[in-house]
């Protein structure tokens, strides 16, 4: 896979670790740091080999100096910088392409998902392939969980049945040998095909309750009618492939 941008720092030959977490970033700066740190301590406390790959999305913010310095002081982190705003379906193709370890996950770096996460995830990696987590119902406005119903309703028409995910995932790196994804949306479209070319092939595949915390600071990038709107029109161009 074809990544555009840079790497502030190059890793030496190792062996490569046992999990790769992805940090997405995009103007994060407020919350970067902080996130960094709980996943570095709490990999660190369950005795994992590891690395953090944060991915800059051509952020404005301060959030590119930010991933610099950490890359600089945390053991195992490195920041790959994209040279302009590509979106999240690039951040998880960058992800896809640059992680190491044997198990990949993605964590978005305003620390709505607490690092704890990552140690009820792991242990239960050892009889599958493939984690994806679910949140608790938080009720919400009824608009927001109208437009979430029709979305759900609009996947199982147009792929049937469909692996429910929400928040973190964790899979096998391996998983992504021989497999050609061909969404190249904005959004998060292109981890959809992944997770529905994986169950149709046959993956184990388990769902698991995670928690959600507030924001540390700023607003959703993604819980938007702008960014549903996006989604759905990916969605439908996907049905070509799939």
């Amino acid at each position: 896979m074809h990544t555009e941008g840079h790497d502030s720092t190059r890793p030496a030959a190792a062996p490569p670790p046992h999990v790769s977490v992805v940090i997405m970033a995009w103007n994060e700066a407020a919350s970067l740091a902080a996130v960094a740190r709980e996943i570095q301590a709490e990999l660190t406390r369950l005795g994992e080999s590891h690395e953090i790959l944060v991915v800059d999305d051509g952020s404005t913010d301060g959030t590119s100096l930010i991933a610099d310095e950490l890359a600089g002081t945390l053991p195992g982190l490195r920041a790959h910088h994209h040279a302009r705003n590509r979106g999240l379906g690039a951040v998880y193709r960058t992800g896809f392409a640059l992680a190491r370890g044997e198990l990949v996950t993605f964590f978005p770096a305003d620390g709505q998902f607490p690092a704890s996460i990552l140690g009820d995830y792991l242990p239960a990696m050892a009889d599958t392939d493939i984690i994806l987590g679910l949140l608790p119902d938080r009720g919400g406005p009824l608009t927001a969980r109208a437009l979430s119903l029709g979305e759900r309703l609009l996947l199982r028409a147009l792929f049937g049945r469909f692996p429910h995910f929400q928040g973190i995932l964790m899979f096998r790196r391996e998983l992504l040998r021989d497999t050609v994804l061909v969404s190249q949306g904005r959004g998060w479209t292109v981890l959809m095909e992944f997770i529905l070319r994986k169950a149709r092939s046959g993956a184990r595949i388990k769902n698991m309750p995670i928690s959600i915390r507030p924001r540390a600071s700023g607003d959703s990038k993604v819980n938007n009618l702008r960014s549903i709107a996006s989604n759905l029109r990916q969605v439908l161009a996907l049905r070509l492939y799939l």
